[in-house]
Formats: C-alpha cells, sequence, structure tokens
C-alpha cells in the first residue's frame, strides 16, 4: 500500500516511524513532514491544513490511505474531503471532531450520556463569564471553547486570575475565533491521565493509559503547554480502572455520538482527572496525542496499519492488538520561550549520538534541515523517547540521550514521570 500520512509534529514522526515498519507499507510519504520524519518517509511541502493540497498530493502519488495526524484538518473536514474523492482515509468527519472542536458541544453531549465530568456553564458575554466566576470562587478552570493548540485552558488560582483568562480569551479574543465562547467549569483535584481508544464508531479497543505533563516547568510549574513529556503504562490507572472507563465513559459516548447521527471513527482521546471519587473526564481529543503518541508507538508489538483499516472499515471485532511489557518515557525538549514565544532557527547537534542510547528513539517535533544541518523550527523541538524494563531504566536512558543532545537554547523538563517512581 502506498500511505500518506499528514501533519508535521512529534506525533507525526512516530506514526511514520511505526506504519515504515509495516510490511503492508510500499511506499510512505508525510505532509508536510520534518527533518526526522524525511529518514522515514518522502516529505512533500504541502500544510496540514490544505485540504484541497492534501487531495490533490493523494490523487497524483495514487495514496491507497490517508492517516490524517492534527486536529486542525480533522475539524476542517479533512477526511470527509478525502472519502468524497474515493481516497480511504483514517480519523473522525467534521461532525464527529467537533467533539474536540468544540468544549461547549462536548460536555453538553457529556451531559446528556451521563458521563462523569466537572460541572460547567457556557459564555459568550463577558460580563455574564465575570459574574459566574465571583459567584463560584477559585480555584476554577476557563476554557476556549474551539481548538487552540492545547494553550487555551487556564487553570486559575484565584478570582483575579480567572477574571484576566475571560478578559483575555473572550475579550482580547487571544485564541482569534476559537475564544468566541468560553466553558467555564468546576477545578477537579488529583492527577491526570490519558486513555486512548481506537474506534470504528460501533466498537472501541482500548490502546493504554499514559500520563503526560502539561506544564512547562518542573514541578508542574509554568503556563500550560501542548505537553512536555509523557509515560506509559501510568499506574495512576490501573487495568481494572481502564476497562472501568471504557465501560462509563467511551462507550456511552460512542452510543451518544452514533444517535446525534456523528458515528465516531478514528482515535478517542479522553483527558481524565483521577480523584479520590474515581476519573472525572477533563476533555476529549480526536486523534493520537502528541507527546503520548510517541509512547504508544515504542509500545505496539502488532502492526499498527492492519488496525487502522479496520478501524475505517468498521471492522475493529476482528482485530488484536499485542503490546510490549516493556515501560516507555518521553521527554520533550522545547525552545527556550516557549509555550508563549519560542525562539526559532537555532542548530542542534549530536543527535546521531544521542539516539544511539539503548532503548532511545529521537523523534522530530519542530525541525527543518537547512545546508545537511538539524534547525529549531517550533516550540516543541524534539521527543526524547525510551523504553526500559522498567520505568527506572526507561528513564535514565531518556535523560542520558537528553544530556547527549548539544543544544543550549534547548529547555525541558527534568521531573517526567518521576511521581510514579515510588509506586
Amino acid at each position: 500500500m502506498r500511505i500518506l500520512v499528514v501533519g508535521s509534529g512529534g506525533r507525526e514522526h512516530a506514526l511514520c516511524w511505526k506504519l515504515a515498519s509495516s510490511p503492508l507499507c510500499d511506499a510512505l510519504f508525510c505532509a508536510p513532514g520534518n527533518a526526522g520524519i524525511a529518514a522515514e518517509a518522502t516529505c512533500v511541502p504541502v500544510a496540514a491544513i490544505d485540504l484541497d493540497g492534501i487531495v490533490a498530493l493523494a490523487k497524483k502519488e495514487r495514496i491507497d490511505f490517508v492517516v490524517v495526524g492534527p486536529e486542525d484538518p480533522l475539524c476542517l473536514g479533512m477526511v470527509d474531503r478525502l472519502e468524497a474523492e474515493g481516497i480511504r482515509a483514517f480519523g473522525p468527519s467534521k461532525a464527529a471532531a467537533e467533539l474536540e472542536g468544540s468544549k461547549g458541544f462536548m460536555k453538553d453531549l457529556m451531559r446528556s450520556a451521563g458521563v462523569p465530568t466537572a460541572a460547567y456553564q457556557r459564555f459568550t458575554d463577558a460580563e455574564s463569564a465575570r459574574a459566574y466566576v465571583r459567584r463560584q470562587g477559585a480555584p476554577i478552570v476557563v476554557k476556549a471553547d474551539g481548538l487552540a493548540a492545547g494553550k487555551g485552558v487556564v487553570v486559575a488560582s484565584t478570582v483575579e486570575e480567572a477574571l484576566d483568562a475571560v478578559d483575555q480569551i473572550l475579550g482580547k479574543r487571544r485564541f482569534g475565533a476559537a475564544g468566541a465562547e468560553l466553558v467555564i467549569e468546576e477545578f477537579l483535584d488529583g492527577e491526570e491521565a490519558s486513555l486512548f481508544a481506537l474506534c470504528d464508531g460501533k466498537t472501541a479497543l482500548l490502546l493504554g493509559v499514559a500520563q503526560d505533563h502539561k506544564r512547562v516547568f518542573d514541578g508542574d510549574k509554568g503556563p500550560n503547554t501542548g505537553g512536555m513529556g509523557a509515560y506509559m503504562p501510568a499506574p495512576i490507572l490501573d487495568d481494572a480502572g481502564a476497562r472501568g472507563v471504557m465501560r462509563d465513559f467511551i462507550e456511552p459516548t460512542l452510543k451518544a455520538m452514533a444517535a446525534a447521527g456523528r458515528p465516531f471513527t478514528g482515535i478517542l482521546y479522553a483527558g481524565l482527572m483521577v480523584g479520590k471519587n474515581g476519573p472525572k473526564l477533563l476533555e476529549y481529543n480526536v486523534r493520537f496525542g502528541d507527546p503520548e503518541t510517541q509512547v504508544l508507538m515504542m509500545r505496539l508489538r502488532s502492526d499498527l496499519l492492519p488496525a487502522l483499516i479496520a478501524a475505517r472499515d468498521g471492522e475493529l471485532d476482528q482485530v488484536d492488538l499485542r503490546w510490549h511489557a516493556d515501560t516507555a518515557i518521553t521527554v520533550v525538549m522545547a525552545a527556550r520561550g516557549y509555550p508563549e514565544a519560542p525562539e526559532k532557527g537555532s542548530e542542534i547537534r549530536n543527535l546521531d549520538a544521542a539516539g544511539k542510547e539503548q532503548g532511545v528513539v529521537i523523534f522530530h517535533a519542530g525541525t527543518k534541515p537547512v545546508d545537511g544541518r538539524i534547525i529549531a523550527n517550533g516550540g516543541r523541538v524534539l521527543c526524547v523517547s525510551a523504553v526500559g524494563t522498567d520505568l527506572k531504566q526507561a528513564r535514565e536512558r531518556a535523560y542520558r540521550a537528553v544530556s547527549a543532545v548539544d543544544w543550549p537554547e534547548g529547555i525541558y523538563r527534568t521531573d517526567i514521570a518521576a511521581r510514579a517512581l515510588p509506586r
């Protein structure tokens, strides 16, 4: 088969790395890709949100199957466009992608489906939102309704901070149209976990549970990011707990989406808060997570491609995936100034040597090749990933590789997965 992956980040590098190993894959393309993906696939300079361009590329290269990585093209309807042209594609329709594209839609659906989630209200008027914040008090969570690259959520510890978030998102439109509506919800205490399920509209297959680290600095300090690191499996949610989430969250969601005329096919990524009374849903994403995909792909023993095809074809009940017993971890190296104003253009050296550490794969997230050099070209730039027989070994391998990367302009957290070590 001739395969096209859409996207340019660490998630897409991990997907290309895994798909390239499939015996079914004769040719692999990525649009637009990055410097690391170029080692696995033919990179073509077509933007991920260029629906016409992706359709034209798929026709030109006689693509048999398209895997859409990021949320933006999914929410724009890329899968619908491809399928309308007779090109098979993995991912949800535009209507189904609204589970991520509108937090308000998602919260309303969860309430009607009986899925445990935080109490909330929706607002389009800033003054009403401010009044609600003052009534509720803090801590409280303020979210832009639409897509904001993982940065549209403010966990406010004071009323003043929440009021400022309302002003920035709804008043000053910091995130543009994504902030035309707000969701303000109760603060949930506990630890976050990310559960991934492969869905075909009727059947859901558990892929696993990872734990992400959203804040930019050690100790969960600083602003939210797209994710500074992850590990898997995550002991915060054991096998029994994961099965409970599949039963009480994922399956009711699939039924509710089908009943709404929006059957969900693709990856359903449940962002959970696990507290003393069990898990509650923070949000749904409708694609592979980043950086969680990196640890998922390193633990997956089975061929990924047939599973994605089965999901698209409605045949997931025929699929059985196998996993390595190893623990996997990924540490994100970001550009200084991330997430507000990442500094681009610096050179990254010694990647080949760093990648030779046992059990390590370095996935590129925001790089470009320039005259034989690797240049930082994004906020999150590298995902240094490793597997080990246990979490301690995996962490040691990953951080040895991080230390070997010669990039003074890079920043990273030193405490990825540290909270799980005592467990």
